[in-house]
């Protein structure tokens, strides 16, 4: 092996080595040398003072080729994957995906996903227990189509590893992949009621990712079709079955949780089924907390509809009970499940403190949350750790975390090329394309106006932007078509007008900005998930996105805020603009300071370990003890 050193006075540095043998490269994290492991080569090359830039010539008769490697301005390593080695993704002979594959990148066959918390050891575990069971329409990854089904299994995992036992109570959807599921067995049969009939049920018992699953299937047309939602039959009905059905469940096999933990309106009858009919039967113990995770969902339903699930839907058309407050004097006056919900249960908790405020001062039910104010309360939501994971995930084409941060520059390049996006052409500041991405449901309230309106804004800094999403309005589907139509022709702009699990994981990775320009947001996990991947967030400041993105040209944080990214408080254009200009001149002009962000960003605790200790105070304030 012969190696070449460059003279003291050189601005690059090129290296020369020439071998016979195969090796493998690796940089470590360190950022004042750079050290490679030689494979089936006895010397290492060690303590290399990095100036400049710094690059790797081969000569060889080897079959495979070594890219340079760039020692970008702020110390960094801008690795590329090598041809026919093995990197530390865990992958082998990478393939660079590109847009005229006959099967996308995102769709290419990936380990079967059984995700399971590495953290059990270093969670210290709670001195005194309970039983929690969570009933709800959505649960990551089987049954997942927003938010709802990561909080569900984030905040059971979180609890689980506590040391309480949890369960969760789901619909048997028939679009579930049962590959999802470890040992998936019937567990009981029984009746459950419906519009005058005993309709026979299906328990079955399964585990999805290390949390015990209950999975209710009746015999009727309920939960038929290909997706969560949209089905042919009536959704509402739907729930309000599955609502006593589980009651139902939980009364002839005696369980008897400390807590039945119910999310969203889909379940908001369930507190009124409970107390009006169950806890006269032989459901005792359980006291009911409400999630409400987006309050523009209030479960509108009539009175002979709740009737349907064995209750007098005429006794709660009362303010006091379930009435929809807007139908007061209409003809006919509706129910709001949801409303039903806040008032029966014994603690309703929203997810975050400022989205709290926030609707006890606007919305209709306002008033109704000001009458409850003393059971009601905002926990901030978390993410599963274990689930968002760049060191683990399975979707990535190389891992990374905020130690050895190499691996994210592999995942830009390999969605850039994939996508058909410019790959960056320089190493000046003016060559530096920062990848925007926006993963988020099409509707009103993520601020349609402020994404289509960033579309041609970062297209216009010589960015590159990413949206990934769908709407369930058509007419909002139809001018996204549109865009999509104008800009995905091009190498700087794609509108990926769908979902994908496994897509949006990669763009996360790929991303060095996410933006949530929300015109409302109780919560939102896409600025969180993108620091855990070492995304700086560009967002609106409301709800939960003003407790965890404080921004970085702000001085007046509090101790407990730490500036971690650009935040903008308009609904206008300009106030968009604003925080994008300013997040690209950061980018280009401030390396050094760019990727301590991404650091210190990624460094962040956002789990659910925190979030999951006040829910368990709540738990305890309202449960029976013995």
């Amino acid at each position: 092996m012969n190696l070449n050193f460059p003279s003291s006075g050189s601005t690059t540095m090129p290296l020369e080595i020439c071998f016979k043998s195969s090796f493998s490269v690796f940089p470590n994290t360190n950022r004042s040398s750079i050290n490679y492991c030689f494979c089936e080569i006895s010397r290492k090359i060690k303590n290399l003072k990095q100036r400049n830039n710094f690059q790797i010539f081969v000569s060889n008769t080897s079959s495979f080729k070594i890219p340079p490697l760039q020692i970008n301005a702020a110390g960094k390593v801008g690795a590329e994957i090598l041809e026919n080695s093995t990197d530390k993704s865990g992958f082998q002979n990478l393939v660079w995906p590109s847009p005229e594959d006959e099967v996308p990148f995102w769709k290419r066959k990936f380990p079967l996903w059984d995700i399971r918390s590495d953290d059990s050891d270093s969670v210290e575990k709670d001195s005194d227990l309970m039983h929690i069971v969570h009933v709800t329409a959505e649960m990551a990854p089987i049954a997942k189509v927003g938010g709802l089904g990561d909080v569900v299994t984030g905040l059971a995992r979180a609890c689980l590893l506590r040391g309480h036992k949890v369960e969760i109570m789901l619909p048997f959807y028939e679009c579930i992949q049962r590959q999802y599921i470890n040992d998936l067995a019937l567990v009981h049969t029984y009746n459950s009621y419906f519009e005058g009939n005993w309709v026979p049920t299906n328990a079955y018992w399964g585990e999805v990712s290390g949390i015990p699953v209950v999975f209710i299937e009746p015999a009727n047309q309920f939960f038929k079709g290909q997706s969560v939602y949209g089905g042919s039959y009536n959704e509402l009905e739907a729930y309000l079955f599955f609502s006593r059905a589980c009651l139902e469940w939980m009364q002839v096999t005696g369980t008897q949780p400390d807590v039945i933990h119910v999310h969203e309106w889909q379940t908001g009858v369930l507190p009124l089924l409970y107390w009006d009919m169950y806890h006269h039967l032989a459901l005792k113990k359980p006291r009911v907390l409400l999630t409400i995770h987006n309050m523009e969902h209030y479960g509108e339903c009539r009175q002979e509809q709740l009737s349907k699930c064995g209750l007098d839907g005429s006794l709660y058309a009362t303010e006091d009970k379930a009435v929809d407050d807007r139908t007061i004097g209409h003809n006919p006056e509706r129910l709001s499940l949801l409303k039903g919900g806040i008032i029966y249960s014994n603690a309703v908790v929203t997810v975050s403190p400022t989205y709290c405020q926030e609707t006890l001062c606007s919305g209709w039910l306002s008033s109704t949350l000001m009458r409850n104010l003393d059971k009601y309360v905002g926990i901030l939501n978390g993410i599963d750790t274990a689930m968002w994971n760049p060191a683990t995930d399975i979707f990535l084409p190389a891992k990374f975390d905020a130690y050895r941060i190499e691996g994210k520059q592999i995942c830009k390049q390999f969605v850039q090329r994939g996508l058909g996006l410019a790959l960056e052409g320089g190493s000046g500041s003016e060559d530096r394309m920062p990848l925007v991405v926006c993963i988020s449901r099409l509707v009103v309230q993520k601020g349609l106006h402020l994404i289509i309106h960033a579309i041609k804004r970062v297209e216009e800094l010589g960015g590159q932007m990413v949206v990934l999403g769908k709407a369930p309005d058509g007419r909002v589907q139809k001018e996204f078509e549109d865009l999509a139509n104008v800009h995905n022709q091009g190498s700087s702009i794609k509108i990926l007008l769908m979902y994908s699990e496994e897509l949006s994981h990669m763009l996360y990775a790929a991303a060095d900005m996410v933006l949530v320009p929300s015109m409302y947001e109780p919560c939102g996990l896409a600025q969180m998930i993108g620091m855990r991947y070492g995304a700086v967030p560009i967002v609106r400041k409301t709800g939960g996105l003003a407790d965890t993105v404080f921004d970085i040209d702000d001085g007046s944080q509090q101790p407990d805020q730490t500036a971690n990214g650009f935040v903008f408080e308009g609904i206008d254009q300009n106030s968009l603009n604003g925080a994008l200009d300013r997040a690209f001149s950061y980018y280009r002009e401030k390396p050094r300071e760019w990727n301590a962000i991404v650091e210190k960003v990624m460094k962040l605790d956002n789990s659910w370990n925190k979030s999951a200790g006040k829910y368990i105070e709540v738990y305890n304030s309202i449960r029976v003890r013995k």
